[in-house]
């Protein structure tokens, strides 16, 4: 991959993940956004469609995802060489962590333990695994020579972790997430960039830089369906599984695919250079980065734009978030490195936090 063609991607982030936290219903919703031109990772409030945080991180910041209780954020650092980890409560670093090359992708456990990472560059294509409890490298797990991974994403049953290859003649690299080796290659002749899964876990989507979606059968390990979309780098699927969201660099507009039948069934303008979407967590909206440093806001109701924020110039990653709350209620807020997101008390261990919560009921 050549190096003009790597920053861009690291411009426009081949992954968004949207979580749900574990705080009531009338908690914040927050969407974070990188921008890699001012180093720095900015945090939307949703309710209101106005930027409330602004954190520095390392340079060149890109794809951004969320730990399942909203507690923290994973940044990749592309020309670092890192990841930053972002306290949501304090909208502090609290940890950066060396990885492998050129890290592009993050995704993380559905139980919050682990943060896989892909990694492309010159010393090797490799994917870091990071124990979110230490925020260290626990694992490293090699792919094979010139896969160029870009794209990552693990199954709802956190069983597997399917890798994007934009390299490797195109194909994809399924990780075992037990024992954190490859146990399949799908190949396929396209670029894939950025990988969602269905809520069953049933199939895998895929955006390619060669126009079109892929649809891999988990089940079976084979692509077994391609949809005509154009070439695009983020996708993002809807809380049902019912609508793929697929922002389109090259025609400023994000096509809606319905997952029923396979097929467009909307084009939705968005400005320039759109990059990549989240929803949030109830499926009502979707925030798609543009290249001209806004984000747009649509409607997945009537499939409109109802909002367009200004807020960098160079946008990177985008994860959205529910932030937990200030005090825990149960016991599972407290592990994971729950137990550090809370200021009202604070606690210095997990033990601490659970006999807090104990004392509740």
């Amino acid at each position: 991959m050549s190096n003009g063609f790597r920053k861009f991607l690291q411009s426009v982030s081949l992954a968004a993940v949207a979580v749900f936290g574990a705080g009531a219903a009338s908690a914040q919703t927050l969407a974070y956004v990188s921008d890699g031109a001012t180093n720095t990772v900015y945090a939307i409030d949703t309710a209101t469609n106005t930027v409330v945080a602004s954190v520095p991180v390392a340079n060149g910041p890109g794809t951004i995802a969320a730990t399942p209780n909203g507690a923290f954020v994973y940044v990749a650092n592309p020309n670092d060489d890192t990841v930053t980890v972002i306290r949501v409560a304090t909208n502090a670093v609290v940890a950066i962590v060396p990885v492998g090359d050129s890290p592009v992708a993050i995704a993380i456990t559905p139980d919050g333990a682990f943060a896989y990472v892909t990694n492309s560059g010159t010393s090797g294509d490799t994917v870091s695994v990071i124990d979110t409890a230490t925020n260290t490298v626990a694992a490293t797990v090699p792919l094979p020579s010139g896969s160029e991974p870009n794209g990552i994403v693990i199954t709802p049953n956190g069983a597997f972790a399917y890798v994007a290859n934009f390299g490797h003649g195109g194909s994809f690299s399924v990780i075992d997430t037990a024992t954190n080796t490859v146990i399949a290659d799908i190949p396929y002749l396209a670029n894939q960039t950025g990988l969602v899964v269905t809520p069953d876990g049933a199939f895998v989507y895929s955006a390619t830089f060669s126009g079109d979606v892929l649809v891999i059968s988990t089940a079976t390990n084979t692509v077994v369906a391609t949809i005509p979309a154009g070439f695009a780098f983020g996708i993002a699927i809807t809380p049902d599984g019912g609508s793929i969201y697929l922002p389109r660099p090259g025609s400023g507009d994000v096509a809606v695919i319905d997952t029923a039948t396979n097929t467009e069934v909307a084009a939705v303008a968005v400005g320039a250079s759109p990059g990549l979407a989240a929803v949030t967590p109830d499926g009502a909206f979707v925030y798609v980065t543009n290249g001209d440093g806004s984000v747009a806001v649509i409607a997945t109701a009537t499939n409109t734009v109802t909002a367009t924020i200004p807020v960098g110039v160079s946008l990177g990653g985008i994860a959205i978030l529910v932030a937990p709350p200030a005090s825990p209620t149960n016991k599972e807020q407290c592990k994971n490195g729950g137990w550090q997101t809370f200021t009202n008390p604070s606690f210095k261990s997990q033990g601490e936090c659970i006999k807090y919560v104990n004392g509740l009921h």
